[in-house]
């Protein structure tokens, strides 16, 4: 699943799913363009590190994915920094829980642009320059969600079935180019951010760990396991390898069973 010399752009990767996709990448060979909103010496830091583990080279470039502008400056600015981009995953998001009624019009607002209208950005901008070196990979970071549906989440699910249908649409657009668009669509992920909220929902529960984890927060997902950000990133990995060159438009799902349900 060699990726040597490839540069990947993947947004929304300080951290989380994002940051684990970058480290595959990296240990396999890709150049690495890490990204997210702030610009902190911290970013920078954590591009530096990343490429003493991996030997990789790899930049951190700052665009707010709430801003169609920038999403497109980002594209620009990886293909300056190392001659091209090959390789865009899209995997920035955010997210907001409450009923239709009481759904904040702002927080909405930004759930689509950051989780779908980044994506249609970044893809757009992306697309003609891998069309032009006659090779480019994009994989949308979906989710379930993307194609299942939960309670008080009409944000974040509208938003992720849009990417899946948009990764469908891409992909024909591009299907006679050696070019393919993906989705990979995550159950529960163990992220920092997750782990982090484990603590909380056992006092709201007055469960313990082990408890909390199969009961409450993998209670949808049938093999009561979450999903590691290195199991994502060797996804990725595989649907930029030869081995995937015939697939696009399609998805993938790494939610132990959840959508088999």
């Amino acid at each position: 699943m060699s990726v040597e010399g490839k540069t990947a752009v993947i947004t929304g990767s300080n951290s989380g799913i994002g940051l684990g996709v970058a480290e595959e990448l990296a240990k396999l060979g890709a150049k690495v363009v890490l990204n997210s909103f702030s610009d902190r010496d911290e970013d920078h830091a954590l591009a530096g590190k990343l490429a003493a583990d991996t030997g990789a080279e790899v930049r951190y470039i700052q665009a707010d994915m709430s801003k169609g502008d920038q999403c497109r400056a980002l594209i620009t600015k990886a293909a300056e920094a190392f001659g091209q981009v090959d390789i865009l995953v899209n995997n920035a998001g955010i997210q907001h829980v409450a009923p239709i009624q009481d759904f904040p019009a702002e927080k909405w607002d930004a759930i689509i642009a950051i989780n779908m209208s980044s994506a249609f950005h970044t893809s757009a901008a992306a697309v003609e320059g891998m069309r032009k070196q006659g090779w480019g990979r994009i994989v949308n970071i979906a989710s379930a969600h993307g194609l299942t549906a939960s309670p008080y989440k009409s944000a974040y699910v509208a938003a992720k079935h849009g990417v899946v249908g948009m990764s469908k649409v891409i992909a024909l657009e591009t299907a006679e180019d050696p070019i393919t668009c993906n989705a990979i669509c995550p159950g529960y992920v163990l992220t920092p951010l997750v782990e982090a909220q484990i603590p909380d929902t056992m006092k709201e529960y007055g469960m313990d760990r082990d408890k909390v984890v199969r009961d409450v927060l993998l209670a949808r997902q049938p093999s009561k396991q979450f999903a590691t950000t290195e199991q994502i990133g060797g996804c990725v990995a595989f649907l930029c390898s030869p081995a995937a060159d015939q697939i696009t438009g399609t998805t993938l799902s790494v939610d132990g069973g959840w959508t088999a349900l």
